[in-house]
């Protein structure tokens, strides 16, 4: 019964057009973000830091630079886990070269470095789509760790082809290193987030990504009305690239802290990314979150369900959650190609309109 517009009435396009007309949405956003700022760094601990929080925010970036790519451009991209390895080998270069440039300068050049990187793929999109496009990001994803691999300079000629990020500080504080603290880490990553939410949704919502929507629906028609092609392509490889960066910088620095390529950032993590678009809702910033969400706490519910209290073994568990992975990928595809985003835009306009029938 609360949840209704009575009253919340708009007096110019700026506010009809914000990204939360309704008051209570807005509202329920900044407690969100209050909640995630304020309560949640003084009750972290270790476990919910390493299981749940961190791997939810890094995945969340990674899914929103994938979903620009994907679910706004139409771009199909299996090379995720080859462009987060860029983002982590360019920040650990740049964190043993400058180490007195803050941690905040790496990670965003991390970012900048990839989307260079990812334009650079990306220009084979200008000439074929589809599949051939996928199979051409998957080449580069097989390329980019073979690199990593085989040239000693990008893991500073390592006797173990491992890099480890070096202590650094932000402000006094240690954001990486076994020496963090696990709110410090947090609230890190919490930061590139937002602002990369931000960033998205004000993208999304412009210019820029009315070309983008408009390249996705059909290419032709979108160029014979004015639309760039190669602007509208390269710009969305450019600005994926760096979300993607970003979070391969994190995941690398500040989550596991040491990385091998071939284990961190293999195939296995381009689908995982791709699966939290199509799970989560193509074409929604809120379904990047919504999938990353879920394929976090799949296997820490799956864990504490099948092996806690049921007694399961780990690997009957480990194999019954690829089990729900694939069925729900099946359904999603299949049911609602928008995902678990449509549904929560389902809930809130039954919300809206209930006790009355739709």
């Amino acid at each position: 019964m609360f949840y209704r517009e009575a009253g919340d009435f708009k007096v110019s396009y700026e506010e009809d057009s914000q990204t939360f007309p309704i008051k209570f949405d807005r509202y329920r956003y900044y407690m969100v973000l209050a909640f995630a700022f304020l309560v949640i760094p003084f009750t972290i601990n270790d476990y919910w830091a390493n299981a749940i929080l961190l791997p939810f925010l890094i995945y969340s970036i990674a899914a929103i630079g994938l979903n620009i790519l994907v679910g706004y451009c139409g771009q199909v991209s299996l090379g995720t886990g080859g462009f987060m390895a860029v983002g982590a080998y360019a920040c650990y270069k740049l964190m043993t070269a400058f180490p007195e440039v803050s941690m905040f300068v790496h990670v965003l050049l991390a970012g900048g470095v990839t989307g260079l990187v990812c334009v650079l793929f990306g220009l084979p999109s200008l000439r074929i789509k589809g599949f051939y496009l996928a199979v051409a990001t998957l080449a580069a994803q097989f390329f980019l760790v073979w690199l990593f691999n085989r040239v000693p300079w990008f893991y500073n000629y390592s006797a173990s082809g491992q890099i480890n990020a070096p202590e650094r500080d932000v402000f006094g504080i240690v954001i990486t290193g076994p020496n963090a603290p696990a709110w410090a880490t947090y609230l890190f990553c919490l930061i590139f987030l937002t602002l990369c939410a931000l960033v998205a949704r004000n993208l999304t919502r412009g210019t820029v990504g009315r070309s983008w929507m408009a390249i996705r629906d059909m290419d032709i028609a979108a160029e014979i009305i004015g639309v760039n092609p190669l602007k509208a392509k390269l710009t969305a490889f450019a600005v994926s690239g760096f979300f993607i960066g970003v979070s391969g910088a994190l995941f690398f620095a500040i989550y596991l802290g040491a990385v091998e390529v071939g284990e961190a950032f293999g195939i296995t993590k381009s689908f995982l990314v791709l699966f939290m678009v199509i799970i989560g809702g193509l074409g929604s910033i809120f379904g990047s979150f919504a999938g990353a969400a879920f394929l976090v706490l799949l296997p820490v519910v799956l864990k504490v369900v099948g092996v806690d209290v049921l007694g399961w073994p780990p690997d009957i568990v480990a194999h019954f959650q690829l089990v729900i992975v694939g069925g729900l990928i099946v359904v999603f595809l299949i049911v609602e190609p928008h995902g678990l985003a449509q549904l929560w835009r389902v809930t809130k306009e039954k919300l809206r309109l209930w006790p009355f029938p739709h």
